[in-house]
């Protein structure tokens, strides 16, 4: 006799049921295990203070008054959100897994420092949360999403910049910043007080007078002819950069390097000479801009920017930690210890 087809159905079922169950709690148990490893990570950071606003944080608050309670600290609260954030979906927002390895190096080994991001994205909270004890602040177009954003992470510093270029520009707009690099649109300046199609002038002022140690260049939008663009962004990176008072130099990466915005418009205010070519990718640009004197009148050292030949420069302090993910999303491979070195 055969066997009946709604028993078939139903011993199928009840497999594909108990394998689900399987999968889960691996995956939980692999999350737990996540959730310990960062918790000992963020004891090594130093001077860890945090801003976080959930109930979360009132444990470790408790920790610091009382250091003899025995207790462990709680996991910061930004930490936290970062986390339930990318438990939820499996999309990496356009940050590809090796791109994001090495922004998460750079960011881990100068933890704590300035961070400024141009762009509010997917990846906003992982970079905010690897900063553990910096400051990171996000810049972008849209007011709506930054009130959005604050409001879903009360923690997060974030500003709406008005862009006033386009895509469709992007030629002229440079011709012009070349043409004014030894008035208006110099290396050196005080980017607030700044007459340059190029330069940003409309953010807090206090933001201009930070030393920033890590620009990320995510943003704005690119994609098309009427859209901002990244001109703005890459020329206000490299000024503040090569303005800063601290002499130490300062990563800046490009994302969505292989843009011919992003390309030209980094070899001609980040410089092919100052490009780190172990750490750069197809689509991200990473670049280590030093500071500059202040009667500079050129971006690069290079006779041409734009066809200069690429140099390539070892890492400061190699051995940066890098975060191990696969392809597939966030959550789907195991993330390395992160210490603010």
């Amino acid at each position: 006799m055969k066997p009946s087809p709604t028993k078939l159905i139903l011993l199928q079922s009840h497999l594909h049921k108990l394998q689900k169950q399987g999968y889960f709690r691996l995956w939980l148990l692999g999350f737990i295990s996540f959730l310990t490893l960062l918790t000992f990570a963020t004891l090594l950071c130093r001077d860890s203070a945090h801003h976080g606003h959930l109930d979360l944080s009132l444990s470790l608050r408790h920790h610091r008054q009382n250091p003899s309670s025995g207790r462990a600290a709680a996991l910061p609260a930004d930490a936290v959100a970062a986390l339930l954030h990318y438990l939820g979906t499996n999309v990496t927002g356009g940050v590809s897994a090796p791109d994001a390895r090495i922004l998460a190096g750079v960011i881990s080994r100068k933890c704590p420092c300035n961070l400024l991001v141009f762009g509010l994205n997917h990846e906003s909270l992982l970079w905010k949360t690897l900063n553990l004890g910096g400051r990171t602040v996000f810049l972008d177009e849209s007011e709506f999403w930054v009130k959005r954003m604050e409001e879903r992470h009360p923690g997060i510093e974030a500003y709406d910049v008005q862009y006033t270029t386009k895509v469709a520009e992007m030629k002229a707009l440079r011709r012009a910043a070349v043409a004014a690099a030894a008035g208006d649109c110099r290396p050196v300046q005080n980017l607030l007080f700044s007459d340059c199609p190029l330069a940003i002038n409309d953010l807090p002022n206090e933001l201009y007078g930070v030393d920033w140690d890590v620009v990320v260049v995510d943003g704005p939008r690119g994609y098309s002819a009427a859209a901002p663009g990244r001109m703005s962004a890459i020329f206000t990176a490299g000024v503040l950069a090569r303005s800063k008072r601290a002499k130490a130099a300062t990563d800046v990466f490009v994302h969505d390097y292989a843009r011919e915005v992003e390309t030209v418009y980094s070899q001609e205010f980040l410089c092919a000479e100052n490009m780190v070519r172990d750490s750069s990718t197809e689509s991200l640009g990473h670049f280590r801009i030093p500071t500059m004197q202040p009667d500079s009148t050129r971006f690069c050292l290079g006779a041409n920017a734009t066809k200069g030949s690429e140099r390539k420069r070892d890492r400061d302090d190699d051995d940066d930690v890098v975060l191990m993910m696969d392809g597939h999303g966030w959550m789907d491979g195991w993330m390395d210890l992160y210490t603010c070195m």
